[in-house]
């Protein structure tokens, strides 16, 4: 995943709309992709056809490593979202980053979380198979046990629906960008079509 700095984006906010934070790395951020196409806002404007009012601010940076947003927890929460989705995970993966630091880092993020009473959803990715079958146990595993842990709601695979259509043997060219690593518009929009009542969930754990 290519390393840029995200710009932030939100759409403005009242003191009755919920605000949701969106913690994660390029795939968050929206990379390769125009403003209204990333994660964000189209996952915005998901959660608005269906009634919710929310806003959604794009925490994502690309490159960002699990030790990245551990570092960056403090002053994310210090902006008050009302919930947060943690995506982090993929750019361990490509690193070939021991998953007990990974999973330390997510423990160190979902500490501060449930310190400032934020609810979470976890977002994860699988593990590749080349590094061996004990890091992919212990990698994937992390996500599910943290989020038991901490009871974060817990999506298994951000690009879901992506990897679906992989396993199939089908072609994802209809879904990526050239790069094959970061999902075009469509891809997108499948993202948030799966992931959407997952976030729904989330929202219902406000306080609002």
């Amino acid at each position: 995943m290519a390393v840029t700095i995200a710009a932030s984006w939100a759409a403005p906010a009242d003191a009755e709309t919920l605000r949701l934070t969106a913690m994660g790395d390029s795939l968050t951020q929206g990379y390769g992709l125009p403003q209204d196409q990333g994660f964000v806002p189209m996952l915005e404007a998901w959660l608005r056809e269906r009634g919710h009012d929310v806003a959604v601010t794009n925490a994502g940076v690309s490159g960002d490593t699990t030790a990245g947003g551990a570092a960056r927890i403090d002053w994310t929460l210090a902006d008050g979202p009302d919930a947060m989705i943690v995506a982090l995970g993929g750019n361990d993966l490509l690193r070939g980053i021991d998953p007990s630091s990974s999973r330390a880092n997510l423990a160190a993020i979902l500490d501060k979380t449930q310190a400032a009473g934020v609810p979470v959803l976890l977002a994860g990715v699988p593990a590749p198979g080349n590094y061996g079958p004990d890091f992919k146990r212990d990698f994937e595993a992390m996500y599910a046990e943290l989020a038991a842990e901490y009871d974060a709601l817990l999506v298994p695979d951000f690009l879901g629906p992506i990897g679906e259509k992989a396993t199939q043997g089908l072609s994802l060219a209809d879904l990526m960008q050239e790069d094959r690593i970061h999902p075009n518009a469509e891809g997108v929009r499948q993202i948030v079509d799966a992931i959407g009542p997952e976030v729904e969930a989330l929202l219902a754990r406000t306080d609002q």
